[in-house]
């Protein structure tokens, strides 16, 4: 069943954590094991610019990395015990088995809240909105879907962009061969050295992958936005009393206008490790979720 997170539900006693938060009961699920071990462990990605990536450093750095260490320190606050913050590199294919079984408490990356995932996962309100597209060589002349027939085309694999691919490929007929990859650096490589005619995914990490490419003037992302994909940061299903402190700490970010920073910081500033900046403005929809948080997994709440 699909469960919407609103504004309503947090009216009264917003962020005001404290064990009253879940209840005089006791601890449970994630909040328990935190509280045992001292340590929520947290997804990370290596190359998914701006969300969660290695800087100059070699050190995770992020967009949904300051939003994860947000929950980190309002659960230590719950809990009223110092809790450190265990990063754990995860992939496309990976990350929610790992969630599943236990290993990771939080996904930071970017990963797209969807109806299907819903059933294996729970997420906190949406973060951010994107869309799938295509990046190709400006020389190849592909600025549609129907140019890509019979072409060898890629994505990371446990994606829900190489899912859609695949449907498209096959409802359309369009005979595209496709070679999935484990990480999206490895899909701009292939795409430079022309083993693949397109790389498919997300629009905000084409636009980076563009910004940081050797020669950003060669590629060209598509116009035709294929789906739309609401970012959130993934957590265990069935974990109420967790899933309330990451509503709490995600909704406050966006009330007190600190996300506005968060935002401006990460996607129109010079960032890592490159110092580019991504120059994306703050959409009209993403001010409308900011306005008015939602977990809904259906496209059609971000239209």
């Amino acid at each position: 069943m699909r469960r919407t997170f609103t504004m309503r539900v947090l009216a009264a006693g917003l962020f005001c954590l404290s064990l009253n938060t879940v209840g005089a009961k006791e601890l449970t699920g994630t909040l328990k094991k935190v509280k045992e071990t001292g340590t929520l462990v947290l997804g990370v990605r290596d190359a998914s610019i701006p969300f969660s990536f290695l800087d100059e450093q070699q050190q995770y750095v992020g967009y949904h990395i300051d939003l994860c260490m947000k929950i980190v320190q309002a659960t230590a606050k719950l809990l009223g015990t110092p809790v450190k913050a265990k990063l754990q590199p995860v992939a496309s294919a990976t990350r929610i088995p790992l969630m599943a079984n236990g290993t990771i408490d939080l996904e930071c990356g970017n990963t797209t809240n969807n109806l299907e995932r819903q059933q294996h996962v729970w997420f906190s309100p949406t973060t951010f909105i994107t869309a799938t597209r295509l990046m190709s060589k400006k020389s190849t002349n592909i600025s549609s879907l129907a140019d890509l027939r019979g072409k060898t085309v890629s994505s990371t694999s446990g994606s829900s962009n190489l899912k859609l691919m695949v449907l498209l490929n096959n409802a359309k007929h369009l005979g595209m061969t496709f070679i999935p990859v484990v990480d999206h650096g490895t899909g701009m490589t292939m795409l430079e050295s022309d083993r693949i005619a397109a790389y498919a995914t997300d629009d905000i990490i084409l636009y980076s992958l563009l910004a940081n490419s050797k020669r950003p003037a060669d590629y060209v992302i598509s116009k035709e936005a294929l789906s739309v994909e609401p970012y959130g940061i993934m957590l265990r299903k069935g974990d109420s009393d967790f899933k309330k402190v990451v509503d709490q700490v995600i909704t406050e970010v966006f009330r007190s206008g600190q996300i506005q920073s968060l935002y401006a910081k990460w996607f129109q500033a010079p960032i890592p490790p490159k110092g580019i900046n991504l120059n994306i403005p703050l959409s009209e929809k993403l001010k409308t979720i900011f306005a008015h948080p939602t977990d809904s997994g259906d496209p059609a709440t971000y239209l």
